[in-house]
């Protein structure tokens, strides 16, 4: 069998979806870090594997694959362990809906529009744009709100067992709870603050940690 190779950065969101899918379902891999960011661009041997030069990708053997959703799916559906998506239609098509909501309305706001304003660009010397924070809060307290209602009553996000919708937004929330704002937020969605809090403790989200390999994120 041969092994696969995930292609990306250890601190894209999208990745380490990627990545906790992988770790849930007990499959090794190995993760080559590709800087998409360079000021030159994607290098041009990983724009053979993906022309559209966003990550993660994936190698398994003669097997190319990128998109993250069909990623995680493929993982799911090739090989053994627990089952990440729902078995029927309508659970899974709310699984559906949340990955939906997450990646379009919920990415952005949270990590590009809070996260990197407030970490990020500090830290390489430049001032947060304090009004791009406060034009997403908005949107992403509406994501918070709807994520709360689909799966109110559940101990996961949607559901009373793990799926891809939990892997998706954990690394999107994680990033979020690191600003300020993102905890006084949570703060007023218990459930969901509980569920992050969960989610902190489980192997796979110590093997893909952002900050350190097989780092801890307890204690936003």
């Amino acid at each position: 069998m041969p092994d696969i190779q995930l292609l990306g950065l250890r601190i894209s969101v999208y990745t380490r979806i990627a990545r906790l899918a992988l770790e849930e379902k007990n499959v090794p891999y190995t993760l080559e870090e590709v800087d998409i960011f360079a000021d030159a661009g994607p290098p041009t041997d990983y724009l053979v594997l993906n022309p559209f030069g966003t990550i993660p990708s994936l190698c398994y053997g003669e097997f190319h694959l990128y998109e993250t959703a069909a990623i995680t799916r493929w993982v799911d559906d090739g090989f053994s362990g627990p089952a990440l998506q729902p078995t029927s239609a309508q659970e899974r098509a709310r699984m559906n809906q949340a990955i939906g909501i997450l990646d379009s309305y919920a990415y952005r706001p949270m990590v590009w529009d809070v996260y990197v304003q407030r970490h990020v660009i500090p830290a390489s010397g430049g001032s947060a744009d304090e009004a791009q924070i406060a034009a997403a809060l908005p949107r992403i307290r509406l994501v918070l709100q709807e994520l709360d209602r689909l799966g109110a009553g559940q101990p996961f996000l949607l559901a009373g067992s793990l799926s891809l919708a939990d892997l998706h937004a954990y690394p999107m929330l994680r990033y979020f709870v690191e600003t300020p704002e993102g905890q006084s937020m949570l703060n007023e969605f218990p459930r969901l603050s509980d569920w992050l809090q969960g989610m902190t403790v489980r192997p796979s989200v110590r093997a893909t940690s952002y900050h350190s390999p097989g780092g801890s994120e307890d204690g936003f």
